[in-house]
């Protein structure tokens, strides 16, 4: 009868991304030489249970041969980034009837899956590339709250919109997500009048600050997310950050910089001859979601009334990405 094989212990993770990461243990030098197979037991771990896949005759989630330790997983599991994974291994040996001499369990480790890198944005930009439709000019970037925020502005900022973080609305995997601080703007125009719509999803009051306060050419533009929540228009979230300005640091290893002058979101064209104003223009086939990195003043704009309705059921406070688009997802999770 052959001898049993040991535990393996000391279960390491290592280089982690968004859908992959390297294991490794400790085997006893005979488990090392005598081992045909190595079999993972991998759930999230929201939805672990502790009885799922743990019987001798029970074949687990992945049954691999042995390979030189640290094994490479990825692409089968599926993996979602930013989400916490439980993995348990056992080691086997394949009998002659096919049947399985295997180890114990090892014990469970944890860990959690990171965003997505710059190749995945690449991937989701190249899609967002093709639902941007043509350049509308607008002339004004507008934020629409309710009247607490601008009150709370002027009495307890001094009348200024101090960035904040970015909630988890988007893709799962955006870098940006719960990371980055900053002031979310519309510049999304009606195609009959040129100006922002009449209705809001935000609040019934719209701050509009001139467009070159916010895309000139001392601003970097980024790309950092496109998704959809069940819906047949998709959003872009772009995030401009002053040139050198901690935004912008955090946002160059990240996320995909655009070209301010050719891009197919949002543009700046500088004066031709003297005396002509800058042109500034947006996607228009596609909702964009400007998140600028920097505090802005009341002072640099002003506050009105919309004129239509508020229509809260379109807000995209912590909304979460339709994971069977399409259109606007990519293969590496969502």
């Amino acid at each position: 009868m052959d001898a049993p094989l040991s535990t393996p212990c000391n279960i390491q993770i290592c280089e982690v991304t968004c859908d992959s990461f390297r294991i490794m243990w400790d085997m006893t030098p005979e488990d090392t030489a005598r081992a045909t197979h190595f079999f993972i037991d991998l759930s999230r771990k929201a939805n672990r249970d502790p009885n799922r896949f743990k019987h001798r005759d029970v074949p687990t989630k992945l049954v691999a041969k042995a390979v030189p330790l640290p094994m490479a997983v990825r692409g089968h599991w599926f993996l979602s980034p930013r989400t916490e994974y439980c993995v348990a291994v056992q080691t086997a040996v394949r009998q002659p009837d096919g049947d399985y001499l295997v180890s114990e369990w090892s014990q469970v480790v944890e860990f959690c899956t990171g965003d997505y890198a710059m190749e995945h944005l690449q991937q989701l930009l190249d899609k967002a590339k093709g639902s941007a439709g043509r350049l509308l000019k607008f002339s004004v970037f507008y934020r629409n709250q309710h009247p607490d925020y601008f009150d709370y502005v002027r009495k307890e900022c001094g009348g200024l919109m101090r960035p904040a973080l970015k909630d988890t609305s988007g893709s799962h995997g955006s870098p940006i997500s719960g990371k980055l601080h900053g002031v979310f703007f519309s510049c999304n125009t009606e195609f009959d009048t040129g100006l922002p719509p009449k209705d809001s999803p935000y609040g019934p009051l719209r701050f509009q600050i001139p467009a070159g306060h916010l895309l000139n050419p001392n601003i970097c533009l980024y790309f950092a997310d496109f998704y959809c929540m069940y819906t047949a228009y998709h959003y872009v979230v772009l995030v401009l950050a002053p040139v050198g300005s901690e935004g912008d640091a955090f946002c160059r290893t990240r996320l995909p910089m655009l070209d301010l002058a050719s891009n197919p979101f949002l543009t700046y064209t500088a004066p031709q001859r003297p005396g002509e104003e800058p042109l500034y223009c947006h996607a228009s086939d596609v909702i964009l979601e400007v998140l600028f990195t920097e505090p802005v003043h009341l002072d640099q704009g002003g506050v009105e009334q919309i004129s239509g309705h508020q229509l809260m059921s379109l807000t995209t406070a912590n909304a979460k990405k339709d994971p069977s688009c399409k259109v606007c997802n990519i293969s590496v999770g969502r």
